[in-house]
């Protein structure tokens, strides 16, 4: 019988590989070129960026590398796609 809850388990307790990737790893394996795109609250980027003011309840579009470094926040979809476009990166969809 297979059960789901054991599956996920045994999941949790392996160490993934690429979860231990120096900075440089993840960079030779094209890290550097994979972007994703994220709409997040204005008052989750006031925690996130502490230079910039964001309106706390504006929904703001969050560009980031796929190492986490935040590259570009915008509020249209619009400059997203713009900005991307004179930029050789590739884009990950969320789920």
């Amino acid at each position: 019988m297979f059960e789901k809850r054991n599956e996920m388990a045994a999941a949790e307790a392996l160490n993934h590989p690429l979860k231990d990737l120096t900075r440089a790893q993840f960079a030779a394996l094209g890290g550097d070129a994979v972007v994703y795109v994220r709409p997040v609250r204005g008052a989750i980027l006031s925690l996130m960026i502490h230079d910039a003011e964001f309106d706390a309840a504006t929904d703001y579009q969050l560009v980031m590398s796929a190492d986490g470094t935040p590259l570009l926040v915008t509020d249209t979809e619009d400059a997203v796609i713009e900005w991307l476009g004179d930029k050789n990166l590739g884009l990950a969809t969320l789920h």
